[in-house]
């Protein structure tokens, strides 16, 4: 399944591992583990942030996901079921519509 995941980098200790050297090996590192389909840093109510597309199989997967965001950077990590147009097609929103009204 398609998943959203949003991570919310604080500052500490973002900033002293971009000031110590050690910042893009260490996200190197998740993503090589992670392995994204897609991934964009970006920015969040003033802070650094990160959107990515995963494909999570089965849900005891998501701390894989979330922990070495959680362990590496003290980060904040939400997930969010994605549909594409194809999935959305598929959903049975008329018959829902239909059952529904």
């Amino acid at each position: 399944m398609k998943m959203l995941m949003n991570v919310r980098f604080p500052n500490e200790p973002f900033n002293t591992l971009v000031r110590e050297g050690k910042v893009g090996g260490i996200i190197r590192r998740i993503l090589n583990d992670l392995r994204p389909e897609s991934i964009y840093f970006v920015e969040h109510k003033g802070t650094r942030a990160a959107v990515a597309i995963i494909d999570v199989a089965d849900s005891s997967r998501i701390p894989s996901f979330a922990e070495p965001f959680f362990l590496m950077f003290n980060a904040d990590c939400e997930f969010r079921i994605a549909m594409s147009p194809e999935d959305l097609e598929r959903s049975g929103l008329e018959e829902l519509g239909k059952i529904w009204s």
